[in-house]
């Protein structure tokens, strides 16, 4: 979901450095897991934890994007990323992958917070 790039790659800054950030994506792109401007929690992750169906902040070939894990290759520590409507963005490392979305409108994402990490001081 959203692809603007700013936007994005800054709350990747953000979450890659150890905050927690809160912020309101743009884009049809996730609907109806995340509909256009609701409100996303997203924290630091521990690929390692990733499973098909959680969604993650992380940069594929350049971009940076809000969207589903759709596939797990743990042998060569990597995700495919893809959106909601069947689109593959591609493969990505596990170091590309900055954060776990676990909440939408203040509701939790089952299973995410198992995956964070605490890095350092978190804000928003």
């Amino acid at each position: 979901m959203l692809r603007s790039m700013g936007m994005l790659d800054a709350f990747a800054a953000r979450v890659a450095a150890g905050a927690q950030v809160r912020f309101r994506p743009a884009g049809s792109s996730m609907v109806p897991l995340i509909r256009s401007r609701q409100s996303v929690t997203v924290a630091p992750v521990d690929p390692t934890k990733l499973e098909v169906g959680d969604i993650v902040l992380a940069r594929v070939a350049g971009t940076t994007y809000l969207h589903l894990v759709s596939a797990v290759d743990h042998a060569n520590a990597r995700v495919q990323i893809s959106n909601n409507r069947g689109r593959v963005n591609g493969w990505t490392g596990h170091g590309r992958v900055f954060g776990i979305c676990t909440a939408v409108e203040d509701v939790a994402r089952p299973g995410a917070a198992a995956k964070t990490v605490k890095v350092g001081s978190s804000g928003e």
